[in-house]
């Protein structure tokens, strides 16, 4: 089937009925692109992942809202944009949480209303047990639930605490790609399963170092040992009798390294997003259609005949009666960390249009967690310092950012040639704009600022004293 023909055929799938009652098991490896081999990364094994897609739909434009866990999770888990729900800002520290706005939910209320056992995968008591097949437990959510539990998303850590015969919703992290131990264990891998950094076709902006090439291979090592992890979760719904009752999704949370996460270039919003159904329905299909984060709550609830109220999701079910294809999606970059910035961008099939509103601050502003876990963000910053950075490497660290950004992808795939300033690409301009202008119109409203002392007391362990 064609890929066009495949989308008009997934949209008009008829819903399952709530008697149905499929298990979702929602896979997040965290900080990925679709850099699996099934994606075409040339010189990543990611031979599980692929089986996965084999024999599901693997979709090749599925972008996240923004940049980083805490607002994009944000949006996953609610179906909405984070900056329209006050989420936005990477974190938001306890003291400053909210409710969510009614009728806006987590996605577990709507499933525990429709009688499914809701779990967020790890072992019990905060204590690792296994492989990464165990899952982190991270919720890391800038809002909270109303009423007395208003930390807790989930009824139970592992789907073996439901009732007999009780339908789940499982949501599992594999933490080992995000930067951290799962990076080192993954250097523990044999030789002959890593990654060669000399073989690595860096792009453009990136500095042509040791530095940068290991990061990047050790980024692609983590996501091969991930791949293993995923193999013994999938091989433990076989095992319990699941696999033919349970539909299977794997995204991610945002993209990975230096110049993707935390941005609103592709590096930072392309990620991916497999879908498996029982009896291998739609097997090998590859949807090219574009899907927003915001689509993936409704589109899990749609699975299980569970259609929230109008009001309570700006996402679409992409399998829905209703669904109208997306010519475009939005993302936004707000505070991240103790780095205080604002972006809004939106990339249409073509082009990807950024506004900057704070464009005296530099992209590579002080950042604690960038400057401590990211040696490529160092030897950027020092590379420059020395002069010895090339226009397209020289870019990320001007001391300041254009007030707008327009790339052409399909001839600058690394976006790295700004055309806002061309009069060959003004009626472009002037369209992104007008799209830009009213996803800020619509969604910006809590967007305020911030009390500084806030944003520090919060990374420098100093608490109010209603939490002290």
């Amino acid at each position: 089937m064609e890929r066009a023909a495949l989308a008009g055929a997934l949209s008009q799938a008829p819903v399952r009925s709530a008697g149905e009652r499929p298990n979702i098991l929602y896979i997040i490896q965290e900080d990925i692109g679709p850099n699996h081999a099934c994606y075409g990364e040339p010189l990543i094994r990611t031979p599980h992942v692929d089986r996965l897609a084999g024999q599901g739909i693997r979709f090749t434009n599925m972008y996240c809202t923004g940049p980083v866990c805490s607002a994009s999770r944000s949006a996953l888990m609610t179906g909405r944009y984070q900056t329209n729900i006050g989420a936005h800002q990477h974190r938001t520290w306890n003291w400053h949480k909210k409710p969510l706005p009614p009728p806006v939910r987590h996605i577990s209320d709507w499933f525990r209303d429709a009688g499914y056992f809701t779990c967020n995968i790890h072992p019990g008591g905060g204590k690792k047990q296994g492989r990464g097949a165990d899952g982190s437990g991270k919720v890391d959510l800038n809002f909270f639930r109303s009423g007395a539990e208003k930390d807790r998303f989930f009824d139970g850590n592992d789907w073996n605490q439901r009732k007999p015969g009780q339908p789940f919703f499982a949501h599992i992290t594999i933490i080992e790609t995000h930067k951290g131990i799962g990076w080192k264990i993954a250097r523990q891998q044999p030789k002959s399963e890593l990654v060669d950094p000399e073989k690595l076709k860096l792009a453009s902006y990136y500095p042509d170092s040791p530095i940068a090439r290991d990061e990047y291979a050790n980024y692609l090592d983590a996501l091969h040992l991930s791949d293993g992890y995923i193999a013994d979760l999938l091989g433990r719904l076989e095992k319990d009798g699941l696999a033919q009752n349970t539909i299977v999704v794997l995204s991610s949370d945002h993209g990975p390294l230096f110049r993707g996460k935390q941005f609103l270039y592709d590096g930072g919003m392309h990620i991916p997003l497999i879908i498996r159904f029982p009896e291998g329905r739609h097997a090998g299909k590859v949807d090219d259609r574009f899907v927003s984060a915001i689509d993936l709550a409704p589109t899990m609830l749609g699975f299980a005949g569970v259609r929230p109220p109008a009001g309570a999701m700006q996402g679409q079910d992409i399998f829905g009666p209703d669904y109208k294809p997306r010519t475009h999606v939005f993302a936004a970059r707000d505070r991240m960390d103790t780095s205080i910035d604002r972006m809004r961008a939106v990339r249409t099939s073509g082009y990807k249009y950024i506004r900057n509103y704070f464009p005296g601050t530099p992209y590579m502003q002080r950042n604690r967690y960038k400057e401590e876990s990211y040696p490529t963000w160092n030897l950027v910053k020092e590379w420059n310092r020395q002069g010895k950075l090339n226009r397209e490497q020289a870019l990320f660290a001007a001391i300041e950012k254009p007030i707008e950004e327009l790339y052409d992808l399909h001839a600058d795939p690394d976006e790295v040639h700004n055309l806002a300033g061309d009069p060959k690409h003004k009626s472009t301009l002037r369209e992104l704009r007008r799209l830009v202008d009213g996803f800020v119109e619509e969604n910006d409203k809590l967007v305020i600022p911030e009390d500084p002392i806030d944003i520090y007391r919060g990374y420098s362990g100093h608490l109010p004293e209603d939490e002290a």
